[in-house]
Formats: structure tokens, C-alpha cells, sequence
């Protein structure tokens, strides 16, 4: 069954996570424990998992399945891990922020703890596009690796958040195994790299800052003149 998202706005909408796979950031397991953990925590459930690993490196135009993604779930909420996860170019940038915005997103930037939608203070917005300026600015003057601590994408990404549900059912690893008709070995390994009894359980708290648009706008840097 469909499970949705009442908001203030007095309709139900659906509530959309979207992850992009990028070899300079953090994987799409990364991005999904974190996201789950703040929905946990905002009590929020998603509704649909979008995990994107054909976009890396391609621009907007070529990205026609994403599009259409976010186009069908125009007028709901839309739950990211970062600024750079919707695209790691600025012209596209401005293009994915003022569509979305447009389309009555509301849009939930979780390692920032900061909500937009078109009803937004334009500082908090300018912000965020800021924000992903300085993160394209900063990792093109160095080398980037696979974050320390990070795991490389698994065939059993896909079945992320219903292992979670499982568990949390009190379902073994075995009987687990049995019902995606996968190695046991294999899923308890994963299980144990991703921490997902921890997240299941609610052990692992996605810790939400105080005053986190204000820190947003606070963070937007000038030009650095010559003289």
C-alpha cells in the first residue's frame, strides 16, 4: 500500500528519495543511510527510492529518464542527501532549482537539514546554489577518493529499505535471505558493513543543527577581489 505525506499545504503528496551514484562523492549507500536516518527522525515516509546510477558526469539534456522522474512527482517532496546529488553543473543548476521550485516541490536537503520550496526566503535559496558553487570549486582543486569509510554500490542496494522493514519485523538474517532468495553469507555481510540492525532500530540518529538556514545563508561567500 501507498503510504503518503500529509503537509500543510492540505493535499497528500508523495514523498520522493533521490540518489545519484558520483565516484567524487559519497556512494549511493552513504546517501540512503543518511536519508533514511533523517526521515526516521523527521517521521517521514517515503514512498519511492529513485537510485540514479546512469547520471554521473552527464548533463541535464541527456538525462531524460531523471527528468521525467522528477516531472511525475511534480507537487510533492522531493528528499536529497546534497546540494551536488541533483547535478555537479551550475548551469544545470539553476535550471533543476527553478524547476523544481516551480513544480511545487517541496525539496529536503537532509546533510543540511534545510527545506526549500518557492515559498523560501530567496537568501536561503541563493544559499544553497552557493553552497554547491564552493563544493565544485573546492573538489576540482584536489583529487578525490571514496570518502573514508564509504562502500563501493552493492547488488543489494536495491533492497535497502526492505531489509530495514524486515528487520524491523524481527525477521533473521536467514529468513530474510530466504524471502529475496539471495546468499545468507552475502546479505549478513552486508547487513553488518551498512549498519542497517542499527538503523532499523533507530540506533544511528541523524542529528538535525539548530538555526541550519540561518548557517546556509551566513555561509555565502563574496568574490575575493585582487586589490
Amino acid at each position: 500500500m501507498t503510504t503518503k505525506l500529509e503537509t500543510k499545504r492540505d493535499f497528500t503528496v508523495m514523498v520522493h528519495a533521490y540518489i545519484r551514484s558520483d565516484k567524487n562523492f559519497e556512494t549511493a549507500y552513504e546517501q540512503l543511510k543518511v536519508i533514511d536516518m533523517y526521515a526516521e527522525k523527521k517521521k517521514i515516509n517515503i514512498d519511492d527510492r529513485y537510485i540514479d546510477q546512469k547520471s554521473q558526469n552527464k548533463r541535464l539534456r541527456d538525462r531524460d529518464d531523471v527528468v521525467n522522474y522528477f516531472k511525475s512527482g511534480a507537487g510533492g517532496t522531493l528528499l536529497v542527501y546534497d546540494t551536488w546529488t541533483l547535478t555537479t553543473n551550475m548551469e544545470d543548476a539553476v535550471q533543476i532549482f527553478s524547476c523544481l521550485l516551480k513544480n511545487e516541490y517541496e525539496v529536503h536537503f537532509v546533510k543540511q537539514s534545510v527545506i526549500i520550496s518557492k515559498n523560501s526566503d530567496v537568501m536561503l535559496i541563493l544559499g544553497i546554489i552557493d553552497q554547491l558553487r564552493r563544493t565544485l570549486q573546492e573538489s576540482s582543486k584536489r583529487s578525490i577518493g571514496r570518502p573514508k569509510g564509504s562502500h563501493s554500490s552493492s547488488k543489494f542496494d536495491k533492497y535497502h529499505n526492505e531489509i530495514i522493514s524486515h528487520i524491523k519485523a524481527d525477521k533473521s538474517v536467514s529468513e530474510i535471505a530466504r524471502l529475496l532468495q539471495v546468499s545468507r553469507s552475502s546479505l549478513k555481510d552486508y547487513i553488518e558493513s551498512r549498519e542497517l540492525k542499527e538503523i532499523a532500530l533507530g540506533s544511528l540518529v541523524h542529528k538535525i543543527p539548530e538555526d541550519a538556514e540561518e548557517t546556509v545563508i551566513n555561509k555565502i561567500a563574496c568574490p575575493i577581489t585582487t586589490k
